[in-house]
């Protein structure tokens, strides 16, 4: 473990229990996304798993980023020496650039500033974008009024919400703000790449020091909530499998509980445990933890 004692690891995290999902109110929210499949709850996992390492990563690589929940708590928390965010959605990336690239100021600003009804929503996104920075605030526009966060083609709007309250129930503009200011003051940490996940490990594969966060869309053995939730959901999971195994670097994923993952983890010598999580309508889930080795994971 890189700097820690091991009763400082425990005291920390107090074990992660594989029965019950984690209590994801005591983990920082730092993302601007919100998504229906988002891994909150996987960030002590990774914490742990992190520390434990002989060595501080040097690079913390992200191929599927999305709303790079775990990179960024891996970075606010310096537990890698740089993060690499890849996304290949247009939409998604466009926030990305903007606030680590771009002009984020003028984004944070015109998130509090904007007057969300209906009217307005339909009104912002009926306009062609003319700037990376307009992008990006039609896509957390979207994110936050589109049922389940979904910003696909053909997703329909918020119409009850939370508690009653509509299309405005996931539009917190000042907390918004905040996290994109927050990102933005750790901006030379971070890296982003618009692109392809799998390419990105090709070129990394040789690196020692570097560790892998993997989170594919979920269309694997049949599964069709990827397609429903993201713009592009296409992957060819055996290639990922065969290519993560050939990592030189440690690497951790996560799978939907079905059989044909465990047949690909078993198949490429993987070890795999079940994680207790939580969906959207708090209904307990169990999803798939996948790497060559979980030897690490307290139960």
């Amino acid at each position: 473990m890189f700097g820690f004692p091991r009763d400082f690891q425990l005291r920390l995290f107090g074990g992660v229990i594989t029965t019950e999902p984690v209590n994801v109110a005591s983990v920082p929210q730092r993302s601007p996304f919100k998504y229906p499949k988002g891994k909150t709850w996987l960030v002590p996992i990774i914490r742990q798993w992190l520390i434990g390492l002989p060595e501080r990563p040097k690079e913390f690589i992200e191929p599927f980023a999305g709303g790079a929940i775990v990179g960024l708590n891996v970075a606010f928390d310096r537990l890698a020496k740089h993060i690499i965010l890849v996304e290949l959605d247009d939409q998604i990336a466009a926030v990305w650039k903007t606030i680590l690239c771009g002009d984020y100021e003028w984004l944070a600003n015109r998130i509090v500033t904007f007057d969300l009804t209906v009217e307005n929503v339909e009104a912002e996104l009926s306009n062609d974008a003319r700037s990376l920075e307009e992008k990006a605030f039609q896509t957390i526009l979207k994110n936050r009024t589109n049922r389940g966060g979904i910003i696909a083609p053909g997703a329909g709007r918020i119409k009850y919400g939370e508690n009653g309250k509509g299309i405005r129930s996931r539009w917190y503009p000042e907390t918004l703000r905040r996290r994109i200011l927050d990102i933005a003051k750790i901006k030379d940490m971070i890296s982003f790449i618009e692109g392809d996940g799998l390419m990105v490990m090709k070129q990394y594969a040789g690196q020692a020091d570097a560790v892998y966060f993997i989170e594919p869309p979920y269309t694997a053995a049949g599964k069709k909530a990827g397609s429903r939730l993201y713009t592009y959901s296409d992957l060819d999971h055996e290639e990922l499998f065969s290519l993560s195994g050939d990592l030189t670097g440690e690497f951790l994923m996560t799978y939907d509980n079905a059989e044909g993952v465990k047949q690909l983890a078993e198949k490429h010598d993987m070890k795999y445990e079940l994680i207790a999580m939580k969906n959207t309508h708090h209904n307990k889930m169990m999803e798939l933890l996948i790497s060559k080795d979980l030897g690490w994971l307290i139960k």
